[in-house]
C-alpha cells in the first residue's frame, strides 16, 4: 500500500502536455500539506525517458506503465491500467487535468473505481486531511464547494491554466518504478487507425496564455485577419464565439464556450462578442478580460476588466499598431 497523492500524466506523441505540469505542481503542494508522497503515473509507449523531468516538478515517484497499446490514448486501455494500479496501491486522491482527454478518462475511471469525482475545478484545498474542490456551476454564475465523504480515492480534475506551475528543480529526482499490470486485448475496445493533426502550428486554446476571440460582430470570416494580426503581435491564439462557428466563419476547434472549449488564459480579448452566458461560461476564469464592442450595454462588459466601446474594425488595427510600437 502506498497512500498519498497521485497525478496522471497527459502525453501526446510522447510529449508531455502543459496541463500535466500544472497538476503535478498542485499535487506536490497538497502532498506536502498532507505529509505524504506524490506519485505521478505515466502511461505510454517507450515513454520512460520522460520520468526524470517529472521529478524536477515535484514527483517523489514516477510509476511508468509502458506498452505499445498505450502509445495513443484510448479510454478502455488507460482506465484498465490505472484502475489496476490504484486498487493495488490505494492512493488517497487522484488528480488529472480537465482537458478533453482528462474529462473522458476521469469520468470512466471514477465509475470503474466507484469513487466520487469533482470535474473542472479551479482550486483545491484540504480540510481534516480530505480534499476540498471549488468548481463553477450554473454556467459559471456560481461556484460550489465539493467535499468528499467516505469516497476512495478522492478524485478531481483541474481546469487548464488555473493552477500555477512550480519552477523546475533539476537537482531533484524521482524514484522511477516499472508498473506491474495486465492489459488484456479485450480492454482495448477502440483502435486509433489515423490521426489528422492541425498543421497550423498554433497553440491549442486550452493551453494558450493569450487569446483574441471574435464573435458575430466580425461580420464575416474574411475579417478575422485583423484578429490574427493582433494575435501574431502579442503571441496569442485566435478563438471564436459559438455564433461565429455556427455561421461557418471559424472551425469548431476555435470555439470558446460551454459547448466549445473552456479556457483560462492570462489575457482574453473579446472582439464583437456580446457575452451570452454560454460564452461567459467558457472564459470567465481568464485572469484579465478586455472587451471591444460598440454596444455599451453588451453583457461582456460586466465581466471585463477593461472595456472599449467602439468599432472593432477601427479599434483592433489601432491596438495592433500601438502594440508594435511598444514592443
Amino acid at each position: 500500500m502506498a497512500p498519498g497523492v497521485w497525478t496522471i500524466v497527459e502525453q501526446r506523441d510522447g510529449e508531455i502536455r502543459k496541463i500535466t505540469y500544472e497538476i503535478v505542481s498542485e499535487g506536490r503542494r497538497l502532498a506536502d500539506e498532507l505529509g505524504q508522497k506524490l506519485t505521478v503515473v505515466l502511461l505510454g509507449s517507450d515513454i520512460k525517458d520522460k520520468a526524470t523531468e517529472l521529478g524536477h516538478y515535484g514527483a517523489d515517484r514516477v510509476l511508468v506503465a509502458d506498452d505499445p497499446r498505450l502509445g495513443t490514448y484510448t479510454t478502455g486501455a488507460y482506465v484498465s491500467v490505472i484502475s489496476q494500479l490504484a486498487k493495488a496501491e490505494e492512493p488517497a486522491m487522484i488528480l488529472m487535468g480537465a482537458s478533453s482527454q482528462g474529462k473522458d478518462l476521469s469520468a470512466r475511471l471514477s465509475a470503474r473505481m466507484g469513487a466520487g469525482m469533482a470535474q473542472d475545478c479551479t482550486a483545491f484545498s484540504l480540510e481534516d486531511g480530505n480534499l476540498v474542490a471549488i468548481r463553477p456551476t450554473y454556467a459559471g454564475k456560481a461556484y460550489e464547494k465539493v467535499t468528499f465523504e467516505d469516497s476512495w480515492p478522492q478524485m478531481a480534475t483541474a481546469r487548464p491554466n488555473v493552477m500555477s506551475i512550480a519552477e523546475p528543480d533539476t537537482s531533484r529526482s524521482a524514484e522511477v518504478v516499472d508498473a506491474s499490470f495486465n492489459l488484456e486485448d479485450s480492454a482495448v475496445m477502440t483502435k486509433v487507425v489515423e490521426v489528422r493533426k492541425d498543421e497550423s502550428g498554433k497553440i491549442d486554446l486550452t493551453e494558450a496564455d493569450k487569446i483574441v476571440s471574435g464573435g458575430r460582430g466580425m461580420k464575416g470570416p474574411e475579417n478575422y485577419k485583423i484578429l490574427e494580426d493582433l494575435a501574431e503581435v502579442i503571441g496569442a491564439t485566435v478563438g471564436a464565439s459559438r455564433s461565429a462557428v455556427d455561421a461557418g466563419w471559424r472551425p469548431h476547434s476555435d470555439q470558446v464556450g460551454q459547448t466549445g472549449k473552456v479556457v483560462s488564459p492570462n489575457l482574453y480579448i473579446a472582439c464583437g462578442i456580446s457575452g451570452a452566458i454560454q460564452h461567459l461560461a467558457g472564459m470567465s476564469t481568464s485572469k484579465v478580460i478586455v472587451a471591444i464592442n460598440k454596444d455599451e450595454e453588451a453583457p461582456i462588459f460586466q465581466k471585463a476588466d477593461y472595456g472599449v466601446v467602439g468599432d472593432l474594425f477601427e479599434v483592433v488595427p489601432a491596438l495592433t499598431e500601438e502594440v508594435k510600437k511598444y514592443l
